[in-house]
């Protein structure tokens, strides 16, 4: 086969960069092609230093800086990259990807982060976020996503197969596109979050500070419980404010390295999510190191943490406010946990799971064909 991995944009290395990262070792001799490529020379090796075929976007003007305030530009660039040789393409989609045009004879599986949230049952939140609820701006952005929706789902029957990353992104592709999908859990680097006790008497939450993953809500969570100690690793926009409302058994630490990550997540007695995530692959890492975890009963988190007379990985919280989040510390200190059924747990979302689950599904709809 010859093969074509089709990402969104490739600026950073962060959850769906590893999927493509074991794209690429499954399929070594596979072209990589994206609406641009900003990877410095320190972060090419999950893509194997391959070249990237990327689009006219990449040579706009603050294309680097700003290469998403080109989306209504993304559709008809996706649309002019030429994969017309390839037997096999896969697209590595949260936005435009799986626009990608294939022939009748070609074979297009779409792996599925998320069909593009800012245009769908997030669009709300998006323009409230970013101020766009009213105003010429506003009507601007509401006539572009409107567009923006009428060419994703028509580019939906493009694709031959969808695989999604969880059941609940599986879900939205049912609602948005009308099509089934297959899960495959996407890959964590479990082995680099070793297992670790004893536990220490403190809780951990780290995350990106912006506002849908509700840091604000487990700072002040914590403020109101000052006999527990809470310490909070990340950065973003939302730093300063939140650390004006932590109380004095709060520790930010602002962004730290992936060793001292790792350090914490393994002495932690819990782990505290409060976003609402497609996957999350952060409980995951946490589990990996025996650490059970209190989050957020939406999304993604419903599929990786157990909370079963089986298996039970932590517990559940089933609204995003500080009451919520209070009680759910208050019932978690009343459970007990077997640290290694955590780890073994996290086991199943390790990437040689996901590429022979991958591989095999492919070799199946392409011996159909």
């Amino acid at each position: 086969m010859k093969v074509a991995i089709v990402h969104d944009w490739l600026t950073t290395y962060a959850g769906s960069e590893k999927v493509v990262e074991q794209l690429l070792r499954i399929y070594p001799n596979a072209d990589l092609f994206s609406i641009v490529d900003f990877l410095d020379d320190s972060q090419r090796s999950f893509i194997m230093n391959k070249p990237v075929n990327t689009t006219f976007i990449q040579k706009l003007p603050l294309a680097k800086r700003r290469y998403r305030n080109y989306l209504p530009l993304m559709p008809i660039a996706i649309e002019q990259l030429d994969v017309s040789t390839y037997d096999l393409i896969i697209s590595s989609s949260h936005a435009v990807a799986k626009g990608i045009i294939t022939g009748p004879d070609q074979l297009h599986i779409s792996y599925v982060h998320s069909p593009i949230r800012y245009a769908w049952d997030l669009q709300h939140q998006y323009f409230k976020d970013a101020n766009l609820n009213t105003g010429l701006k506003g009507i601007i952005a509401k006539i572009m996503m409107h567009y923006m929706r009428m060419w994703d789902y028509r580019t939906s029957n493009g694709v031959d197969y969808f695989i999604s990353n969880s059941f609940f992104i599986g879900k939205r592709i049912n609602k948005v596109y009308g099509r089934e999908s297959t899960v495959i859990y996407p890959p964590v680097d479990v082995s680099s979050f070793s297992f670790y006790i004893p536990k220490e008497d403190f809780y951990l939450t780290a995350s990106r500070m912006v506002p849908y993953k509700k840091m604000d809500l487990i700072v002040k969570a914590f403020s109101n419980m000052p006999d527990k100690k809470l310490i909070v690793i990340g950065d973003g926009p939302d730093f300063n404010k939140i650390k004006e409302t932590a109380a004095s058994n709060i520790e930010l630490l602002g962004y730290q390295s992936f060793e001292k990550l790792i350090s914490y997540m393994q002495r932690a007695k819990g782990f505290v999510f409060a976003a609402e995530e497609d996957f999350g692959i952060t409980p995951v890492e946490s589990q990996a190191c025996g650490t059970p975890v209190i989050a957020y009963g939406k999304g993604g988190a419903l599929e990786t943490v157990k909370n079963t007379k089986e298996l039970k990985t932590g517990i559940f919280f089933y609204k995003q406010d500080v009451e919520s989040i209070k009680n759910a510390v208050i019932e978690f200190e009343s459970q007990s946990f077997d640290y290694l059924k955590i780890r073994d747990h996290a086991l199943n979302f390790s990437p040689d799971i996901f590429k022979s689950k991958f591989k095999e599904f492919v070799l199946e709809k392409y011996n159909q064909m």
